[in-house]
């Protein structure tokens, strides 16, 4: 059998590890086209090591097997949706859960409760809250403790070193250390200055909760936020017309004034510009859902407590949703249409996950800043190789020139 650390050759694996593994699926297949297993205790692990990711993994498939398709993760079935209509119908007559956070607790060895539909919707409006009320600013050791996390399972160091774990735990016991302090202090008081852990105070969770909360919100905000900002820059490089139109756009809205939270809701263009780097980046390349009761796509059966993945890397490169899909063109969401079905994804609207928000202000204050005073050019040459994991990046460095506008 295949070793555990190395199917972990993308982040994105330990999702679906620690969602199978906290709830059992179905061995059934249910008819749904794809492939069988290639081991009997691996599944297609393999087929996913030898694809480089599950990504491109899951492009190969949708390829050959349409917009719903099937695969082993193990013995466990996992069924992957591959275009808008699919998942139309699966987004709302099916009662899902969302693992993204129950992947985070497993590794950050959280205990992870069921909490009922009320809970989660309550708590979903306090992360909207303390997202409006407040940016977080610790980035450094955000970035230290997020960057041991993905280490660690894609090397497989977190087992087999006891050096790297204790950098992992004392790295995690560092920002726990904090954020502990953090929430004893600002119980029971008020201060004029809001941070996303009042918004949780306020709520009336327990220590614990506020703690586990505020550490999920933490990492997945800043991997996010930091990925939208290196890839809206990097893509701003390769169109001198999209960065003219931004810096009109940035000049017409502020002038000479200073960046106000009020005037960056009218840089109506710049909101484009982050989406389409979004979209032709696949910033978030899978999400999943783990199916509540046996629910039906077309004519396919899907099983209780099956892993239903989004293909969203796929779904956000189909030709038949978006013309000339690999360019980058932020005038395609002028297009109502376009915006809808990027709500639909959970990529803006009423479905926007609350780190995407918190990135979304973050790099339009990075942009105003920049494009305001500089002219952003891309390297002769340089090749920018894709890496796709939890979140996607470069394989390597990707470099920029500047010169300046006044």
């Amino acid at each position: 059998m295949l070793d555990f650390a190395i199917f972990a050759v993308t982040f994105l694996l330990a999702l679906v590890a620690a969602v199978l593994y906290l709830y059992p699926a179905s061995r059934q297949a249910a008819g749904i086209p794809g492939i069988t297993p290639t081991e009997e205790k691996d599944g297609n692990l393999p087929d996913i090591v030898n694809s480089g990711s599950l990504h491109e993994f899951l492009v190969n498939l949708h390829e050959r097997y349409g917009p719903v398709v099937s695969f082993w993760f193990g013995r466990r079935l996992v069924v992957s949706l591959g275009t808008v209509e699919v998942l139309k119908q699966h987004i709302n007559p099916n009662k899902t859960s969302d693992p993204f956070e129950t992947m985070l607790k497993s590794l950050l060895r959280y205990q992870s409760g069921g909490a009922n539909v009320g809970e989660n919707h309550m708590r979903k409006k306090l992360y909207e809250s303390g997202v409006t009320h407040s940016l977080q600013s610790n980035f450094a050791l955000l970035l230290k403790v997020w960057s041991e996390i993905g280490k660690g399972f894609l090397d497989g160091s977190l087992d087999k070193s006891t050096t790297r774990k204790k950098q992992y735990e004392d790295a995690l016991m560092q920002l726990e250390s904090i954020l502990k302090k953090i929430i004893k202090e600002r119980k029971g008081k008020n201060f004029s200055q809001h941070i996303f852990i009042d918004s949780l105070v306020q709520g009336n969770l327990n220590d614990q909760q506020i703690l586990e909360d505020s550490m999920i919100f933490s990492l997945a905000s800043c991997i996010i936020t930091a990925k939208l900002c290196t890839w809206a820059i990097c893509f701003l490089t390769t169109s001198e017309e999209v960065q003219k139109k931004l810096y009109e756009e940035i000049d017409h809205v502020f002038g000479k004034d200073p960046i106000t939270p009020e005037k960056i809701e009218q840089l109506r263009y710049c909101r484009h510009v982050l989406c389409e780097t979004v979209r032709t980046a696949k910033l978030t390349p899978v999400s999943a859902r783990l199916q509540g009761i046996e629910g039906k796509i077309d004519k396919f059966i899907i099983p209780k407590e099956t892993l239903v993945l989004y293909a969203l890397g796929v779904i956000l490169q189909d030709p038949s949703t978006w013309p000339s899909p690999h360019k980058f063109d932020p005038d395609r969401f002028d297009d109502e249409s376009m915006m809808k079905t990027f709500s639909l994804l959970g990529f803006s609207g009423m479905q926007e996950c609350p780190e995407l928000r918190f990135a979304y202000m973050v790099a339009t204050v990075l942009l105003s800043v920049l494009v305001r005073r500089l002219h952003l050019l891309s390297v002769e040459g340089q090749l920018i190789e894709t890496k796709y994991e939890l979140v996607t990046s470069s394989k390597e460095e990707t470099w920029i020139t500047v010169s300046k506008r006044y």
